[in-house]
């Protein structure tokens, strides 16, 4: 072609960077889903930042903010571990719903703690923890326009495992469990859930039942036709004599309930991802239906492990929790000397203490949390991250040794200083 058939030249268009408008693309948008979108933002979030940036400074941060326990498992767990995964027929894939060896155990110890008696065949299945349990749970179970009533102060699994399903979470609270039974019967008149969560030892209150708790609630379940689900995590951690019972325990609980229990806790084997599923032979088998499509279960050197602890630990278990009894005991009386008086729980690894004043008239418990942690050098999480009805708490995990949570008192007293003590002058 020759010049004169060319059009005038087009002015350079290019960036000092070489670019031009045909290289610069729209940002692609992604857009997540409802399920996503509606999801509160994650309040603790604040706290972790904190103490990553005071850990990254150089402070010695005393973190008792999440219920991470700190103890390994017995050393007799840990070298089954090695030497089934030293075995090459374990590293294909396991079953979904966990090998019916680890089935048999949990059937056996259910049996033996609580005189319940299993199919572990068609009455327990293995899941990656509890709370991917009890979030696939409610994908089976539940979805858009079902209402399921959830503990309040509440754990945010079971808040959030409830919307994911795309269902309805009813809060309660559960502080005070008559209250608390007397306030299903009330929401069951007008708005019927279809699942009642009870979570005792609870998470973080640390509330303790009976089993007389349990019977009333299998009434109310009979009555108004809702299925019942118990997170039971904290069941090996108990002080003082106190038992924890099974809802599975109690005459025709099995119509209408099923129980989580994990190994997270009083076996130390949190990040194994040890949980179970027990209890009604058709929630199961719906939890195993969607366990199905999503998992193939637990390494099998794990669950293996995990047969050994149970068949041979209940030792290591009842240990541990005289050592969380002791951190309690150490945590709860230093918290009093420097006048903080909170209430001594019965079991679980958390203290669930309401702020002292005069910081309660003036703060939430976002701005104590942030404060303990910036002045204290210790961290604890803030109510308000457990709900509405958590606000003006504090819980502290009782995962640092008692060493440390001296150390942790002396801090707090010096961060709250004079405040603190003529508000108790006053009080007293």
């Amino acid at each position: 072609m020759t010049d004169h058939l060319r059009g005038p030249a087009a002015p350079d268009a290019r960036a000092e960077d070489g670019t031009s408008p045909a290289d610069i693309e729209t940002p692609f948008e992604i857009s997540v889903s409802d399920r996503i979108k509606q999801l509160p933002p994650y309040l603790f979030a604040r706290i972790n930042q904190l103490t990553y940036q005071k850990r990254r400074a150089g402070n010695d941060v005393i973190d008792m903010s999440m219920g991470n326990p700190s103890d390994p498992p017995s050393q007799r767990v840990i070298d089954k571990l090695a030497e089934a995964a030293n075995d090459p027929r374990n590293h294909g894939y396991a079953p979904a719903l966990g090998i019916m060896s680890l089935r048999r155990e949990v059937a056996s110890r259910y049996l033996t703690k609580w005189g319940v008696r299993l199919d572990p065949e068609s009455e327990v299945i293995g899941t990656l923890g509890s709370k991917e349990g009890y979030g696939h749970l409610c994908l089976a179970l539940v979805g858009p326009g079902d209402a399921v009533v959830v503990p309040a102060p509440s754990y945010p699994a079971h808040v959030y495992g409830v919307a994911l399903a795309s269902a309805r979470a009813i809060p309660i609270d559960t502080t005070d469990p008559s209250r608390f039974l007397s306030d299903v019967a009330r929401t069951c008149e007008t708005d019927r859930p279809k699942i009642v969560v009870v979570n005792f030892p609870h998470n973080p209150t640390a509330t303790v039942v009976e089993a007389d708790f349990y019977r009333d609630v299998v009434k109310l379940a009979k009555r108004y036709g809702f299925m019942l689900v118990s997170d039971l995590a904290y069941a090996d951690v108990t002080f003082d004599g106190y038992v924890a019972p099974s809802l599975l325990s109690i005459e025709g609980a099995r119509k209408y309930a099923v129980e989580f229990t994990t190994m997270s806790k009083g076996f130390n084997m949190a990040g194994w991802r040890v949980g179970f599923c027990a209890g009604n032979r058709e929630i199961v088998r719906a939890l195993g239906t969607i366990k199905t499509y999503y998992d193939y279960g637990m390494f099998r050197p794990i669950q293996i492990a995990a047969i050994m602890a149970m068949r041979h630990g209940e030792a290591d278990v009842a240990a541990q929790s005289k050592v969380y009894q002791r951190r309690r005991d150490v945590l709860c009386d230093g918290l009093a000397r420097i006048g903080w008086q909170v209430t001594v729980p019965k079991a679980s690894m958390f203290v669930w203490a309401r702020m002292p004043e005069p910081f309660a008239s003036r703060m939430t418990s976002m701005d104590f949390a942030t404060k303990l942690l910036e002045e204290a050098d210790v961290a604890v999480s803030p109510g308000a991250g457990f709900g509405e009805s958590g606000e003006g708490h504090v819980r502290l995990a009782l995962i640092e040794n008692e060493n440390r949570l001296r150390q942790a008192v002396r801090q707090i007293g010096r961060a709250l200083g004079d405040e603190l003590k003529t508000a108790t002058a006053r009080a007293g």
